[in-house]
């Protein structure tokens, strides 16, 4: 299994397996509601990705097959000791492939990624109520840091 970076011709792939993510955490809570034009969205939303230094995207390629994608962002908090961290914004494996060992595989990856771009950490979040996320993450030796509240405002 690789991860190999994503370039402009590979943003169908990106956006289908984003967009089947996505829909899957709608059920975790409202405001995880996708617009009608979600896919077009998408699309630019990672076209802007590949001009960001601090974003990559990347498809995970086991066997020369595409079979999901991982995004990392890069960002720091200079006043903290650990200040140098790498965010998994997204990881998805494709239905398929899934408890085969290949997200386990990813994390091992992204560390060498972290590590190589002289991070100290790496951080994630997922939704409360998403109970295999959250064991997979602890799983793979993240621990509860924070918790992140949110508030629709009508």
């Amino acid at each position: 299994m690789e991860l190999v970076e994503a370039t402009a011709a590979d943003l169908d792939a990106l956006v289908e397996r984003w967009y089947s993510l996505a829909k899957a955490m709608e059920a975790y809570d409202e405001l995880n509601a996708l617009v009608a034009d979600v896919t077009e969205n998408a699309d630019s939303g990672f076209r802007a990705h590949l001009d960001d230094e601090a974003v990559t995207d990347y498809l995970v390629v086991h066997e020369d097959e595409t079979i999901g994608f991982v995004t990392l962002r890069e960002d720091s908090h200079p006043s903290r000791q650990y200040s140098q961290y790498l965010r998994i914004v997204n990881l998805a494996v494709d239905d398929e492939y899934r408890n085969r060992g290949h997200g386990t595989e990813i994390i091992e990856r992204v560390k060498d990624i972290a590590r190589d771009r002289g991070c100290d950490h790496l951080t994630v979040s997922c939704e409360w109520q998403n109970e295999d996320a959250r064991r997979f993450y602890r799983d793979t030796g993240f621990r509860p840091k924070q918790v992140d509240f949110a508030q629709p405002l009508e």
